[in-house]
């Protein structure tokens, strides 16, 4: 009896020595797949310093795109970044939330909710090439139901417009500066609502695990308080997961400030030397502009300024990330 406890603590030994073993060769092949990941980043990203650092001057902020590469800078494009992260921001953040909050506070448990949120976990993962596309069909020409020969246009007799997309010009309420065009063709707010459904799916699964993270003994205290639905909603389940959702829209701009295909396929131009007046007008980016000065021939172009234009964009969504988790940090509240 003795020798087989004996044999039992051996052999238990052995198996757990090799299992052991296993684990170390595990975390330390995890730990160089770590540190290889972080030596080809910090390689680039010297790479890229060394090529643009010094090409980091007033000119490139202040100019437009130039012959020259002495001249030339990313004002419009540093511009219509802004003005496509506000109109995003404004367009996303309300449309995402508000989905969000009817479907984990409002939507019944039933197949068509289900379907929604397979729906929308598979957009999240949908190449934004296809977002491109789908912007261009449905914003930038609105399926061509305004050109001169559509069912729409001959049904109802609209007065369309003899450009190649044809479409609407009116005015609302006789307003100037609300003018409408359908479709939107190769516009900023075109561009900016393709990054719009981009993002739309990131910022619902973000919002949707930051209210389901409160916790229930919070409705249920609001509700035995006599509030109503909207109350406990309002008053007490947004204000907790706000920090969440916050840090979910920030970081879903990061990713579409970065995002370059889907504004080439919607037509966003890549030499514009103005800044856009409202949004109708034309626009570009910086990754735009980027992808531009990597295609020209001249060495400044391809590799200097280019390297300064990744610097500037690097530190932007560098800045993003630091402010999303500062807000989470902040506002975060501990149980």
């Amino acid at each position: 009896m003795s020798k087989m406890i004996t044999n039992n603590n051996s052999s238990f030994k052995e198996n757990l020595k090799k299992r052991y073993a296993i684990n170390n060769v595990f975390n330390t092949l995890l730990f160089l797949s770590t540190l290889f990941g972080l030596l080809m980043l910090t390689v680039l990203i010297v790479d890229i310093a060394t090529d643009g650092i010094d090409w980091l001057r007033p000119e490139l902020f202040l100019n437009y795109h130039s012959r020259k590469p002495e001249q030339a800078g990313m004002k419009s494009a540093i511009v219509g970044s802004a003005l496509v992260l506000l109109l995003i921001a404004l367009f996303g953040f309300p449309m995402g939330v508000g989905a969000a909050i009817y479907l984990e506070e409002y939507a019944p448990k039933n197949r068509f909710t289900r379907f929604i949120n397979i729906s929308i976990n598979n957009l999240a993962g949908v190449p934004s090439i296809v977002y491109g596309m789908l912007g261009l069909v449905l914003f930038g020409r609105m399926f061509d139901l305004f050109k001169a020969d559509s069912w729409l246009v001959k049904f109802f007799n609209l007065p369309v417009g003899k450009t190649a997309l044809g479409g609407l010009n009116f005015n609302l309420f006789g307003i100037p500066w609300l003018e409408i065009r359908l479709p939107f063709g190769r516009s900023l707010l075109a561009g900016s609502l393709t990054m719009t459904l981009l993002i739309l799916p990131v910022v619902i699964i973000a919002a949707r695990e930051s209210i389901r993270s409160v916790p229930n003994t919070i409705k249920e205290a609001a509700y035995g308080l006599g509030a109503t639905k909207w109350q406990t909603v309002s008053r007490q389940v947004i204000p907790i997961a706000l920090p969440g959702i916050l840090t979910g829209m920030i970081l879903a701009l990061s990713r579409a400030i970065g995002e370059a295909a889907p504004l080439i396929i919607m037509g966003a131009f890549t030499y514009v030397p103005f800044l856009p007046s409202s949004v109708w007008d034309q626009f570009t980016v910086m990754p735009i502009q980027i992808y531009n000065w990597i295609t020209l021939p001249q060495e400044p172009f391809r590799i200097n300024l280019a390297a300064a234009g990744i610097i500037v964009l690097l530190i932007i969504l560098l800045s993003f990330n630091a402010i999303a988790i500062y807000l989470r940090k902040k506002f975060e509240i501990k149980w």
